[in-house]
């Protein structure tokens, strides 16, 4: 895929084009929105009666990427920084941001978003496409495709862009609905 993806998905493309294509302007939404300019100050700052942060946001929302493609479409192992005890420290993505710099949540994500993409890209050519079924099946018995997975992300997307929406405009006063074409 060329940089041109990451503007718009595609205005009649296929299917598979469609889903990636809106999963990129989520992708180069939400971190435009979570990082662009932002200090580590910045990224430490709560609003309202949240805990939430930006830097927060950038290390779950590489923690759901890691786990949807990379762990659970081809059964890969965590990378050794999810190798946390979830079961007595749950929120521990969102409370350890606080001690990463800017530099470092932006390359965990950047590198998440790159081991992602690289394992789409094997589903869509060599792996079964979009009906490929992820390795893992939910606690009813149903297994999701990786069409199934492209909508949940697409939907994290969009749910953590709203947050950090509100998050960065109380920081620095930033709005806007698209990064500018150079971010």
């Amino acid at each position: 895929m060329t940089e041109s993806h990451l503007t718009e998905p595609p205005v009649a493309g296929n299917e598979a084009d469609t889903l990636v294509g809106s999963l990129e302007r989520m992708r180069r939404t939400f971190i435009w929105k979570a990082s662009s300019g932002v200090d580590a100050a910045g990224l430490r700052a709560t609003t309202a009666a949240s805990s939430m942060t930006l830097g927060g946001l950038i290390k779950h929302i590489s923690l759901v990427e890691d786990d949807y493609f990379s762990h659970r479409l081809w059964g890969n192992d965590y990378q050794p920084l999810w190798n946390v005890d979830w079961d007595s420290d749950p929120d521990w993505e969102w409370r350890t941001a606080a001690d990463d710099s800017p530099e470092e949540l932006l390359a965990l994500w950047t590198e998440t978003v790159a081991r992602s993409r690289a394992l789409i890209s094997k589903a869509l050519t060599e792996g079964g496409g979009l009906d490929r079924p992820q390795v893992y099946t939910w606690s009813d018995g149903r297994t999701p495709t990786l069409r199934r997975m492209l909508v949940d992300i697409i939907e994290e997307y969009a749910r953590h862009t709203g947050h950090a929406d509100i998050i960065r405009e109380s920081v620095d006063g930033l709005v806007g609905e698209d990064p500018p074409s150079e971010a």
